[in-house]
């Protein structure tokens, strides 16, 4: 049995900026700050440690309560920025998924920074959620290495039976192959995001593509290399 922990944006879909502009928008409802936060790097990090971080680069003090605000206004704001930008599923990602989905030694999880009601929220946006029946998220942890953890940890609940060398984690960032080393999953990057292939090559990847076009003409070599 194969358990397979997908990153989200970068991976599976381009949200055409829509997390960050309901982000900015929230900020601005909430406490009156225009403008986006330069040098703010959020790819592959944690919906929570954007958050925090944000609050810094305004001088915001933060406390959980107004962090909790902040999400849940956030998330009121994604679905409308979401139908306003030009998103797009990344290429071959339907056609894997299905494929996945019809294999009985497969089992398909998350692994991914967003707040879990926005994976939620932009999974459903793109018609991909049904594939997907467990996952760790970045509703707490500032680390992604404990989001690897709390997924694999989900995954067990799901498969007592899991073997860690048939984990796999697949993502677009040197940070989603790190938190993969840190759970003891190989990894699958894709450089479908920020990182060109040069730098997740860096990273030493188990394997590496451009992009998940045409699954069916690599799908078998990958699970079973």
């Amino acid at each position: 049995m194969y358990t397979l922990l997908f990153d989200i944006d970068g991976t599976l879909l381009s949200s055409g900026g829509a997390g960050q502009a309901a982000m900015e928008e929230a900020l601005r409802q909430l406490f009156g700050k225009t403008g986006s936060a330069s040098g703010l790097s959020t790819a592959g990090r944690t919906d929570h440690a954007i958050s925090r971080e944000l609050f810094s680069y305004y001088n915001i003090a933060w406390d959980d309560a107004l962090g909790q605000t902040f999400q849940e206004t956030y998330l009121q704001l994604l679905p409308g920025h979401l139908s306003a930008r030009a998103g797009m599923v990344l290429p071959g990602v339907v056609e894997l998924l299905n494929l996945l989905s019809q294999r009985e030694d497969v089992v398909l999880g998350l692994l991914t920074g967003n707040y879990a009601r926005g994976a939620q929220v932009k999974l459903q946006h793109f018609q991909l959620d049904h594939h997907f029946t467990f996952g760790g998220y970045g509703d707490h942890h500032p680390q992604r290495d404990d989001v690897a953890r709390e997924a694999l940890e989900q995954a067990r609940r799901h498969r007592p039976q899991l073997r860690e060398d048939r984990v796999w984690v697949i993502g677009d960032t040197p940070a989603d192959v790190q938190c993969a080393r840190a759970i003891g999953a190989r990894v699958l990057a894709v450089a479908t995001g920020v990182y060109p292939s040069d730098t997740l090559r860096q990273c030493a990847p188990d394997l590496l593509r451009t992009n998940l076009d045409e699954p069916a003409t690599w799908l078998n070599e990958w699970l079973f290399r």
